[in-house]
């Protein structure tokens, strides 16, 4: 272990289902500094594992110490209300109560939670008013899930320090970024911001409220629907659809006009997470910070933007980061830093290991 603690390098690998991506971040005093960068797309028929390997290959990291995430359908977040304890006590009666919240069986998953400061909202208990309850923030994960996530990391000669969840790195890479926390004045609703990750195949959403989280969701809506709605109003190959996305100067219109539907479903969802959080936790969600290769698209912020009724931006994750120029390349991480919010997050856990 002690080897460990002075090893202070660490890479967030975001294993997406089109591109992988890498970010390290090396401790040197408190300051976390990008060592670190690689991004590789998976071709047709290609493997996340070549993608791994090619990152590795190319990213000129310090370290071969790795957290990744998981997400999707083997995931399950709840926000639940549990009698005052502490955590110890917490750990061991959570697993009497997961039937009322999971919908696995205990000893397929591995559990994980965290008491929140805030009091239980009224959807957590009927009795998350009382004195006697508190917020819990429970997560699990199938077992399954996990262990092929550790073998795909370990088989390229790499070791797993963590697993996270996709939605929870994206509060870490706020956090790491320093951004402010908005404060209500006395008797006005709590305000919150909203993280939304645009992927390939889905949407995370976490609500920060206090630094905290409040809500979190996958929408199984992303930016190879885009794609794949450009291709076909195009009638080209999505490779050539995927490229015209990205810069579309000379396509504005017609990829406008193809993704609208797309954006429009997305934005619907999105919406009705918003004003259900603000409904049930007594927040106002003020700014949505976008992040994901989905947001590239053309005119994708600006209409989430309106169609909220709530500022939206891209934000990037490197804000107020040193990046060593010696082993990174500045210009292409500039280029793509709106996509590494999860890679950070990931990554940021380099503080506490």
């Amino acid at each position: 272990m002690s080897v460990f603690r002075r090893q202070k390098s660490l890479v967030g690998l975001d294993l997406g289902s089109s591109v992988v991506k890498a970010i390290e971040l090396t401790l040197e005093g408190p300051e976390p500094v990008v060592t670190g960068f690689a991004r590789h797309e998976i071709p047709p028929g290609g493997s996340i594992a070549d993608a791994v390997t090619a990152c590795f290959q190319g990213g000129r990291f310090k370290s071969k110490r790795v957290v990744t995430s998981v997400s999707g359908q083997s995931v399950v977040v709840r926000y639940v209300s549990m009698p005052k304890m502490s955590e110890n006590e917490l750990r061991q009666a959570i697993r009497f109560e997961t039937d009322k919240y999971l919908p696995f069986e205990l000893d397929e998953v591995q559990l994980d939670l965290q008491p929140l400061k805030r009091a239980p909202s009224s959807n957590e208990s009927s009795k998350g008013k009382d004195s006697d309850q508190q917020a819990v923030l429970l997560a699990a994960c199938k077992t399954r899930a996990i262990e092929e996530r550790i073998q795909l990391v370990q088989g390229q000669g790499l070791s797993p320090v963590a697993i996270d969840v996709d939605v929870f790195a994206l509060a870490n890479a706020w956090e790491l970024c320093g951004l402010p926390t908005e404060e209500s004045e006395a008797g006005e609703p709590r305000t919150a911001i909203a993280l939304v990750d645009v992927g390939a195949t889905r949407t995370s959403i976490n609500v920060i409220s206090g630094g905290e989280t409040c809500f979190s969701r996958e929408i199984n809506i992303g930016g190879a629907d885009m794609t794949q709605a450009v291709a076909r109003a195009m009638s080209i190959e999505n490779f050539e659809a995927e490229a015209i996305k990205r810069a579309s100067e000379a396509h504005e219109l017609e990829v406008n006009t193809a993704i609208q539907p797309v954006l429009e479903d997305l934005v619907g969802e999105l919406s009705l997470s918003l004003d259900y959080v603000e409904h049930h936790e007594g927040v106002q969600v003020e700014e949505i910070l976008l992040s994901g290769g989905g947001v590239l698209a053309p005119g994708a912020a600006q209409h989430i933007e309106q169609a909220t009724g709530r500022k939206a931006r891209t934000w990037n994750p490197l804000e107020g980061l040193r990046v060593d120029a010696s082993r990174v390349d500045v210009e292409e991480l500039e280029t793509w830093a709106a996509t590494l919010v999860v890679a950070v997050g990931l990554a940021s856990r380099v503080r506490n290991s």
